[in-house]
């Protein structure tokens, strides 16, 4: 019934717009004739109000035009969701394939039928202003409130050398590579200026390992490997549109001065740093508004996102960058916001903004296939394979040399060479790389050919890589996340040795990493939450909220017998009326509890 119900709609998306009842395709006159019905005011006598013509009283008639476009793409997600749920039941294909070629496939069946049939031009383009201002702010917002976890703040620096140095080395080693190739003739007949070189690789640079990252959730990979990796994907896309601007600034002049440089390379650094800025602002502003609305808990929801959006928004306005904002402005949510709002608001939060980046992801991918079959490809041959093999090449050296750097300097926990491995294999390219050489202007030299060879290298990462990528893990025998025990011995523990080796760092002069972390964390609890949070947290309350969870695990379980009756007795008491008072303080016990998810902004990888 699915596969019958996902034909009708492809076959009403291609059929209905090219019947008589469409005027998309029908001759001038019929659609000047269809306008002016659509424009004509009836009465109840069939007296035409606006003119002399005569017309009838329909029942019902198609609106093709009006709801033509939120109308495909709406079908286009629900066929994605029905192939998607199909595509996880089937077990021996979801464990193989990612669940992006799957999209991908989709689009490019879809977009092939509508290309044989000639009703291509009824289905809306890809436009560049739609993925950066409605599509990405979604994927970037959940994102950033998955990034809110120890494990990625212990390797910031790290993480801030891949995206940051890792990929201003690969746009100044593909790009100056490509054009000297082309310069002694390895690319045959064609001729490429530097600057078209450079903007190519900035594009190209930008990582998107959304199928290595759900691999990774899938076999548990240790943490430190996935924030690595998602991490650094995350601030390179930030990274990568900064640098692609600035290389598009450069082609549209006409002469290049020293000064022009220098302003560009200025133009990098406040472009990030006002993009934090806003997000920082935005972010606290949101904890300052949560901290007041307990009488009107249904609003919670819709000023975290709302602020999120906005702080994207008004970094775009003043040409900063967006993608850091939302960041920024996502992390102060997630670090303040939590505490202020409702159990209710923040399931509503974390399910909601997981639904919507999953659709814009679907969307994204979707687009990808449709944008595949077309007939402006410029296919040349030299530059696409010598572009397949510097992006994998140099993916490869950054890492290896900057990893080498990262564990020789600053790195207590050393990434080994399996992991690099891992992270040097595992830099696919997706949507940001797809939608920037959407970008391109129509009269840059060579713009069908640059396009062709994003999209082959596009396919060629997430198919090859991105199925081959989970054989590798388990061969390469990469470390596995352990099971943490609940235990207040253990965090005791790691709460003293937190505070003795911050004193030991102060004491020999030699402050690193738990030092800074003791320093924020006094700042953050005897000033911020105070001015954040309605009712402030102490430096212990993780500790008391573990003691409370052991304590009441252990009393449900002697209360009933046993651990298995205790449980079964635990959800059947979430069966209670919605009507219930205590239904929000019911649910927050269960989720202390275990039974449900506890509230938290982050997604299930990153917990």
């Amino acid at each position: 019934m699915q596969l019958a119900a996902a034909v009708f709609l492809i076959v009403c998306i291609i059929v209905l717009p090219n019947s008589g009842i469409s005027a998309v395709h029908g001759d001038e006159e019929t659609n000047v004739v269809l306008q002016n019905v659509a424009e004509t005011n009836f009465t109840v006598g069939n007296t035409s109000t606006s003119g002399s013509q005569h017309t009838s009283l329909h029942l019902s008639k198609m609106q093709w035009d009006y709801v033509q476009e939120p109308f495909i793409i709406t079908g286009f997600v629900i066929v994605a969701a029905i192939l998607k749920i199909g595509f996880h039941h089937t077990e021996h294909l979801s464990t193989v394939v990612p669940e992006s070629c799957l999209l991908i496939i989709l689009g490019v069946i879809v977009g092939g039928i509508l290309f044989a049939s000639g009703a291509a031009k009824i289905f809306p383009s890809f436009q560049s202003r739609t993925f950066f201002l409605f599509l990405l702010p979604p994927i970037m917002l959940e994102s950033a409130f998955s990034l809110h976890d120890r494990v990625f703040a212990d390797n910031f620096g790290t993480v801030l050398v891949y995206a940051v140095l890792g990929t201003l080395i690969n746009t100044f080693t593909v790009g100056p590579t490509l054009y000297g190739l082309s310069l002694i003739g390895w690319l045959g007949d064609l001729e490429i200026s530097f600057l078209v070189c450079l903007v190519f690789s900035a594009l190209i640079a930008a990582v998107d390992p959304v199928a290595v990252l759900a691999i990774f959730q899938e076999l548990g990979v240790n943490n430190v490997l996935y924030f690595l990796v998602f991490g650094e994907s995350l601030l390179n896309d930030a990274v990568t549109v900064v640098v692609y601007n600035m290389m598009v600034s450069f082609v549209e002049m006409e002469h290049i001065s020293g000064t022009q440089i220098l302003l560009g390379v200025a133009s990098f650094f406040v472009v990030s740093l006002g993009g934090v800025v806003i997000g920082l602002v935005l972010g606290i502003t949101t904890a300052i508004i949560t901290k007041y609305t307990e009488n009107t808990r249904v609003v919670e929801p819709l000023v975290v996102f709302s602020m999120a959006y906005f702080s994207y928004l008004f970094a775009e306005l003043w040409h900063f960058s967006g993608i850091i904002s939302i960041i920024t402005c996502g992390l102060i949510q997630a670090q303040y916001v939590e505490a202020n709002i409702s159990f209710k608001s923040h399931t509503t939060i974390k399910y909601f903004g997981k639904m919507l980046s999953g659709t814009c992801e679907a969307v994204i991918f979707m687009f990808l296939g449709l944008n595949i079959v077309h007939d402006q490809h410029d296919w040349h041959t030299g530059f696409i394979v010598w572009s397949l093999i510097l992006c994998f090449v140099f993916r490869f050296i950054v890492v290896f040399v900057l990893t080498f750097f990262a564990n020789s300097i600053e790195r207590q926990r050393k990434i080994t060479l399996e992991e690099m491995f891992i992270m040097g294999y595992g830099g696919l390219r997706g949507a940001v790389c797809f939608s920037l050489a959407a970008m391109l202007h129509p009269s840059l030299e060579h713009r069908n050919m640059l396009n062709t060879t994003t999209i082959t290298v596009i396919l060629s990462t997430v198919f090859i890589q991105g199925i081959s990528v989970k054989p590798l893990v388990r061969f390469l025998r990469i470390r596995l996340k352990s099971e943490k025990v609940l235990s207040i011995v253990e965090e005791l523990n790691d709460t003293v040795l937190d505070h003795v080796m911050a004193g030991v760092e102060e004491i020999t002069g030699q402050r690193g990493s738990y030092f800074i972390r003791e320093f924020l964390g006094y700042y953050d609890h005897k000033y911020l939450r105070k001015w954040l949070q309605r009712e402030p947290q102490n430096k212990n309350a993780h500790l008391m909220a573990i003691y409370d969870k052991i304590a009441l695990k252990q009393h449900f379980a002697h209360l009933s017998g046993s651990k298995a009756a205790a449980e079964f007795e635990i959800i059947g008491s979430m069966a209670v009326s919605m009507n219930s008072v205590d239904q929000e303080v019911e649910l927050e016990i269960l989720a202390e509890l275990g039974q449900v998810e506890p509230p938290s902004f982050q997604n299930d990888a990153a917990r």
